[in-house]
């Protein structure tokens, strides 16, 4: 089956009068994983809303398959591509297992009742994301980590061709984060679907994405494999920080490595600056003794 083909031409957008996104154009790789990366408010999220239809173009298209994403059915959409926004809200009193299950609303149709293939869907997100312990909490009970993984399951049951999220480790510990991670790899690689994400954190955008888009005052600054966006210059001039880029150990993806004012004073004033540092921490051997 031929991936998805999802892109941009021309695009701005914003919000009332004021322009977020100045003529973009992208071209997102088809079954692959794309990372959206940048410094607050420099339109990352406008972007993903952009891509998904929440959010209608001033100028320019969006394009899925060669096709005006503002044109086409709204249930035909939803069954191809879907969305987890940076702040979902559902129905008060909602369990678990209701939510995951609005997944699925895409694919009923007027007279198709709930299928084989439903329960399926939806037992594999629960099952996916550790929420399956969870199916019969009420949402607003769950630690904001859990919630975040309850509505990524509801994405999850939705299966689409492709899949937009806005910051899905949000909430989450380390641990939870490089699962969910893991999951929507494992999702790309076993089922092809093209994933594109709003992440923070640079490293895990790095390891995980095939692709990133480095964004600035409303602009690509750069896009392609992390091994050519990801560089000193990259995020000196997107995020204003000093840094070091050098392969992970263990992925051979790029790692950075920030650069704090210490870090950056002459070598000689940095040395005295942390020998002074050593020198306050308290001797536990001679304390002890």
């Amino acid at each position: 089956m031929t991936p998805t083909r999802l892109s941009a031409r021309g695009l701005t957008a914003g919000y009332r009068d004021r322009a977020v996104l100045d003529n973009i154009d992208l071209e997102v790789k088809p079954a692959g994983i794309t990372a959206i990366v940048g410094a607050n408010a420099c339109g990352k999220s406008t972007l993903l809303r952009s891509l998904s239809r929440l959010l209608a173009p001033q100028r320019g298209q969006v394009l899925l398959d060669g096709h005006d994403l503002h044109r086409l059915p709204a249930r035909r959409l939803a069954q191809r591509l879907g969305l987890l926004p940076q702040a979902p809200l559902a129905p008060e009193g909602i369990t678990v297992l209701e939510l995951v299950s609005r997944g699925r609303h895409p694919h009923q149709g007027m007279f198709q009742r709930w299928s084989r293939d439903d329960d399926d869907a939806v037992s594999e997100a629960l099952e996916a994301t550790d929420t399956a312990g969870l199916a019969e909490r009420v949402l607003e009970e769950l630690s904001g980590g859990q919630r975040q993984r309850v509505w990524i399951a509801m994405a999850l049951a939705q299966r689409t061709d492709v899949l937009l999220l806005d910051e899905p480790t949000t909430y989450l510990d380390i641990h939870h984060q490089v699962e969910v991670l893991d999951l929507l790899e494992d999702l790309n690689r076993q089922r092809g679907t093209t994933i594109v994400m709003v992440l923070h954190e640079l490293n895990l955008a790095a390891r995980y994405a095939d692709e990133l888009i480095a964004m600035a005052a409303g602009k690509v600054y750069s896009s392609g494999p992390a091994s050519e966006v990801m560089t000193t210059t990259m995020v000196r001039e997107v995020f204003g920080l000093d840094s070091h880029v050098f392969a992970d150990p263990v992925s051979g993806r790029p790692m950075m490595v920030p650069l704090g004012r210490q870090d950056r004073r002459p070598h000689s004033q940095a040395r005295a600056v942390h020998k002074d540092r050593r020198s306050t921490v308290p001797d536990t051997e001679a304390s002890s003794s």
